[in-house]
């Protein structure tokens, strides 16, 4: 079975995902290896590089994740990235499915700050601030919206153009959805109880200072420990939760960056997502004043995410 981006999005309805993320944090016969990186030599060309997610349930279900960046592809006008899923028996090693790779990372990426936004923001959560009108921000958005009762969405980009085309999609999805310009950031930002961060930023685009007691803020967008998308103030600031402890301290700099420069320790995580999901921390909940304490979500991905949205995928379309 072979699925493309449009068959992997519609086998992949956002309440099912997010519960089949959840489900697959809980159990314990899951094994979910640190992601393998290696530098491809491109004669004549940048090295390019290949990554390998690789995950598995004991005797059900094996997957693999191949990423292939080839910066050289700029040259060529042909995407930079490219990604497939191969889905196999966990008993007999028969593959059973190749999906469309770079879909099903999308909607697991969303789908895991809609669950970790589930134990983090308030319940009420209404007003979202969409930072980023790229790829992340088009599935982001419905994706809180699945697990929150937003009504109005306020979408800031560098690209004011990019931001307009994104709020007129919503629009003609009859979303109540608003272009954020460029100077009022600072100001939409001060009233959202969500701000969701998808950017390739390499310096604080949302800062610690702005965020109203009670906001959440879901940070997606930095992969790499030269990037970040906010500041120190933030990190102090916020009630810290990761999709990885691993993942996070080792490849986001929003992290790796306040703990080098003194701002805040490790321990300032207080939980990653199969903490939540296992019960073993309670999320906002748990923490003194709930209702006005500020909370910050950090994903780099994990994979286990692809591989519960691989068997989802696969079993819809069975």
């Amino acid at each position: 079975m072979q699925l493309n981006a449009d068959q992997v999005q519609n086998a992949l309805p956002w309440d099912s995902l997010i519960e089949a993320l959840r489900e697959i944090f809980v159990r314990a016969d899951v094994r979910s290896p640190i992601r393998h990186h290696h530098t491809l030599e491109v004669p004549g060309e940048p090295a390019a590089t290949l990554l390998l997610m690789p995950a598995w349930i004991e005797g059900e279900y094996l997957g693999v994740k191949q990423v292939n960046v080839f910066p050289g592809n700029n040259t060529r006008h042909l995407p930079g990235l490219s990604s497939h899923y191969m889905l196999s028996c966990g008993k007999t090693g028969r593959p059973l499915a190749l999906l469309d790779g770079n879909e099903l990372t999308a909607r697991r990426t969303a789908a895991a700050s809609a669950l970790a936004s589930q134990f983090l923001s308030r319940a009420d959560a209404s007003q979202l601030l969409m930072v980023g009108a790229g790829r992340m921000g088009r599935r982001l958005i419905p994706a809180h919206m699945s697990v929150r009762p937003i009504q109005t969405v306020q979408v800031w980009d560098r690209n004011e153009a990019a931001a307009a085309a994104l709020v007129a999609e919503l629009t003609a999805s009859d979303i109540d959805a608003r272009v954020c310009s460029r100077d009022q950031l600072q100001e939409v930002a001060g009233t959202a109880d969500i701000i969701s961060c998808a950017t390739m930023a390499t310096e604080p685009v949302v800062f610690g200072d702005w965020l109203k007691p009670g906001a959440h803020l879901d940070l997606v967008g930095s992969f790499t420990p030269s990037m970040r998308e906010t500041d120190n103030v933030a990190m102090q600031r916020c009630a810290v939760f990761v999709d990885t402890r691993a993942g996070a301290l080792s490849e986001t700099g929003d992290l790796i960056m306040p703990i080098r420069e003194g701002a805040i320790g490790a321990d300032k995580i207080l939980a990653e997502l199969a903490e939540l999901c296992r019960g073993q921390h309670a999320g906002r909940a748990a923490l003194a004043d709930a209702e006005q304490a500020v909370t910050l979500f950090k994903s780099v991905g994990d994979s286990r995410e692809d591989l519960a949205a691989a068997i989802l995928a696969f079993r819809n379309q069975g």
